[in-house]
């Protein structure tokens, strides 16, 4: 679920939207699949959503302070509202390696009038229509050692990779001890 953010933002109006905090455990696995779900208020007639979904940025010089992940252009019918979900996975691994990039998003989804219809901060009758994230992680493998290592001698007929004794003779290259 979002949180409030710790970073506070300097823009004009409050951003429309989530800052999702993550759980240390969760850097060290493999992000498989992130999934934001947010939720479409109903619309009255048929119409054209357009959804836009920005990370949040530190302020850069000419006044930038968001960058667009991902835009969707949704036809909607009358009737209830729907759960839309975008894909953040490349969003999500950049924010697990940089913990510090993570400012949140922000959602719009904008009908043809202009009008936001995307649940960000549910009102009264919208209780759990919260924006989410939904992730699908797995433990990344650790590394090991081989331990079937096949050992060979001159007069092998293996076939596969195997290990050949190996004499080395410096005094041949011309490296004595000289201790």
């Amino acid at each position: 679920m979002p949180t409030d953010s710790d970073f506070p933002i300097p823009v004009e109006g409050k951003p429309k939207c989530c800052f999702f905090k993550f759980s240390s455990k969760i850097q060290y696995n493999r992000v498989v699949k992130a999934q934001l779900w947010i939720y479409l208020r109903q619309v009255q007639k048929p119409t054209t959503v357009f959804v836009q979904i920005l990370r949040l940025i530190r302020p850069m010089k000419d006044g930038t302070t968001s960058t667009a992940i991902r835009s969707l252009k949704l036809d909607m019918n009358p009737g209830t509202g729907i759960w839309q979900s975008i894909d953040v996975k490349t969003v999500l691994q950049n924010w697990l390696k940089q913990p510090e990039s993570n400012l949140g998003i922000e959602i719009k989804a904008l009908n043809e009038k202009g009008r936001d219809i995307a649940v960000t901060y549910p009102g009264s009758g919208e209780e759990g229509l919260n924006p989410f994230l939904e992730v699908k992680i797995t433990d990344t493998p650790k590394r090991s050692r081989r331990d079937f290592g096949l050992d060979c001698d001159e007069h092998s007929t293996e076939s596969r990779c195997c290990r050949y004794p190996l004499t080395v003779d410096f005094e041949a290259f011309g490296m004595e001890d000289n201790s």
